[in-house]
């Protein structure tokens, strides 16, 4: 999967200018010159990451305009209405479980940390429809190690924020709120596995998850949860809300599998957002194509029992 391996520079991304004045990706990006860090991790030494695809990104009007984020309403466009009321400053993180140094954890400081490294990840996401989203984020090993993980701890929790005053989609008991995710400590720590606070050059938007949210790109675009603020580090597997809502469609790991369908729907292709409703859906990747990195954590499993 060499495409998903090639190095992204900064001039490989259309500058703001650009998709601002004709919501477009242009040809020839690579000549209009360098991008600035984003604003929201200002001062880290933006670098390119080398498991960026070399697939051109979707513009940020579909990025940020076709949105699940059922704290917002249901609708694709909900988040985009909704999310504006939401305030994401000041922001903290509480870090708790078997973890050597629990505490809340201040954004600022987080992204002042000298051992955290800003990049640009250039990754394809993945649900029934398909995006390739340039973020702004570091690993979350990085913060991990950072807390200090104790030898027991085996699976990573995650929670976001519960607001109903400012997230109107609280208010309403479409899932068990706050929403809650997780990851085995293997998959945490995985080069791959970052925290976002950045789309293009700019700070993430509120419908997009702000100020902070995890991206695991060979996973199902729901285990990529929003607007954290807590982690917690577990001996036991965690609960995660669509898991616990209906077990029988969302499983724990929710890797990508074309092999494995949606008891309601094939999860053998997948349509590209921005291609119109008409779009030519395309076959869905093992892994999201990232099975020559991640593969190796689940030798051995029988990926249609652990789905």
């Amino acid at each position: 999967m060499e495409r998903y391996r090639k190095t992204l520079k900064y001039s490989d991304i259309t500058p703001k200018a650009e998709w601002l004045n004709r919501r477009q990706l242009i040809a020839g990006a690579a000549a209009l010159g360098a991008l600035p860090a984003a604003p929201a991790l200002a001062g880290l030494g933006a670098q390119s990451s080398p498991y960026s695809t070399d697939a051109a990104p979707n513009p940020l009007e579909d990025i940020t305009n076709y949105c699940n984020f059922y704290e917002f309403g249901t609708g694709k466009d909900d988040p985009a209405r909704n999310a504006g009321r939401l305030n994401t400053d000041p922001w903290a993180v509480q870090i708790d479980g078997l973890v050597e140094r629990p505490g809340s954890y201040d954004l600022d400081d987080i992204l002042s940390g000298v051992t955290l490294e800003e990049r640009i990840y250039r990754f394809r996401c993945v649900e029934a429809w398909s995006m390739i989203v340039p973020w702004a984020g570091f690993e979350l090993k990085a913060l991990l190690e950072r807390a200090g993980v104790q030898p027991s701890a085996k699976y990573v929790a995650f929670e976001t924020l519960y607001r109903p005053t400012e997230m109107p989609g609280q208010r309403f008991p479409l899932l068990d709120w706050p929403y809650r995710e997780g990851l085995r400590l293997d998959e945490a720590m995985h080069p791959l596995t970052i925290l976002a606070t950045g789309l293009y050059d700019e700070p993430l938007p509120n419908q997009n998850g702000a100020p902070l949210r995890l991206v695991v790109p060979w996973k199902y675009g729901f285990k990529s949860i929003k607007s954290i603020v807590r982690i917690t580090l577990t001996e036991e597997q965690p609960q995660a809300t669509w898991n616990m809502a209906n077990p029988r469609e969302y499983g724990f790991y929710s890797n990508v599998n074309p092999k494995v369908d949606h008891p309601r729907w094939s999860q053998a292709t997948e349509r590209r957002i921005g291609g119109g409703l008409f779009a030519r859906r395309q076959p869905t990747e093992m892994f999201n194509g990232y099975g020559e990195d991640v593969a190796g954590l689940y030798a051995g499993m029988d990926l249609k029992k652990f789905f």
